[in-house]
This record gives structure tokens, sequence and C-alpha cells, in this order.
């Protein structure tokens, strides 16, 4: 996983400058932003927080697809004429974002060529970044996919330094994300802490040195013992 420039969406000056058609929500943990099967009438543009999504099958069961924060876009799809949500967004965090009437970004898109440039610049980031995960998904180990969803939480590889993840991630959804049990996420936590790519003090704090476990086939505690 090389680092690389930041998909995030650059003109945010031009979104909360806008005077119609756009609302600022402020909102607890756990609140529900939209939920799958609403109508998609807007575009959600992320201040600040992290939120996931969720989509639950026609049997119940329900399984986290993407996890986003400050500088993303949710719902977008209404643009393309998706008629309702695909998935649940809740927020895993206080946060706030800026919601945007679909007819008021077409517009603005559609206006303001520069602004269009961008976004359509962070779309295709993001399209990377989804291909990434699937290849992620079909070929790497469990160990490798979770040091990799530890460093996209961290926003290792975007502009700045990695971040404190806050609040802790359960085990459960990470092992839902990575796609294995809880008990494998504990055991490559603890041995990630061990090898000081992480540490908790008060929240998650993710080292870049955790890049070993994916670029190299063996950390360096295994090829000690190997």
């Amino acid at each position: 996983m090389a680092k690389r420039k930041s998909v995030h969406f650059p003109q945010r000056r031009v979104l909360e400058e806008l005077d119609t058609g756009k609302r600022i929500l402020e909102y607890r943990k756990n609140h529900i932003i939209f939920a799958q099967g609403d109508p998609a009438d807007a575009v959600f543009y992320i201040r600040a927080g992290k939120i996931k999504l969720t989509v639950t099958s026609q049997q119940g069961k329900e399984a986290v697809v993407a996890l986003v924060g400050a500088g993303d876009f949710l719902g977008e799809g209404c643009l393309a004429g998706q008629p309702l949500r695909m998935a649940t967004a809740t927020a895993m965090t206080d946060g706030s974002s800026l919601r945007i009437e679909k007819k008021t970004m077409n517009q603005l898109l559609h206006r303001r060529g520069k602004v269009s440039e961008r976004f359509m610049a962070y779309l295709l980031g993001r399209n990377i970044r989804i291909e990434e995960d699937l290849v992620d998904q079909l070929f790497n180990s469990s160990e490798k996919r979770l040091a990799r969803t530890l460093l996209l939480l961290a926003q290792f590889g975007k502009e700045g330094k990695p971040e404190t993840i806050v609040p802790r991630i359960s085990q459960e959804m990470l092992a839902e994300i990575v796609g294995t049990t809880r008990s494998r996420v504990s055991y490559f936590m603890n041995k990630f802490r061990r090898l000081g790519f992480i540490e908790y003090n008060g929240g998650l704090n993710i080292h870049s040195t955790l890049l070993n476990v994916i670029l190299y086939d063996k950390t360096p505690e295994s090829r000690r013992v190997g």
C-alpha cells in the first residue's frame, strides 16, 4: 500500500458558501444520517467525524461496506439517478455534515467547471480505493487486510499525520470489515501492539510502521523466528 495523494474533495469552501439548498447537520454518535431504502435526494459532505455504511440483506444480515470520514461524500449516487439509498449511514462519532440538495449539487457542478473537475477526481480516486479493497479481500491474508483497514481508518497516505482513532473501534466491527473472526483480530491486534505498530493511549494510535505488515511477506517478529 504505497503512500498516495489525498482523494479528499479539496474545495470545501465552495460548498460552505452555497446560499440555498444546503443545511448543516450536527449529530451525535450512533445517529442514522440516512437509512437503506430512503429516497436519494441529497448529497452529504462530511465536515467532521467518522461514518460507517452498512447494508442489510433480506434475511436481516448486516455487513459494513465502508468507513468514511472528514472530506468524504455520502449519497452521491443520487446524482447518477439512484432513486433510493443502497446503504445505511450511521455516525461512529459525534460529527457534522453538509446536506446539499440533489438539484443544488447538480447546478453547482454544471456552473463551476473547476469544482466539477475536482469532484470527478475525487470520485475516480474513491473508485480506485474500492477496487483496492476488493483485491485486498480476494488475495491478501486477514493479517494484511486488518493492517490496511487500520491504516485507512487513521487516514495514512493522506495529507497530514496519521490520526488517533476515536472512539476505539470494536474488534467485532473490525472482524466484520476484514472478513475474519474476532479471535483472529484480537490475536493480530496484540501482535501489532507487541511489535510497536499500534498503541492504546486513550484511543488507538496507528504508527506508519504498520506498513511493514503490508509491504513485506513477514513481520520483523516472524523473520526473527524463521
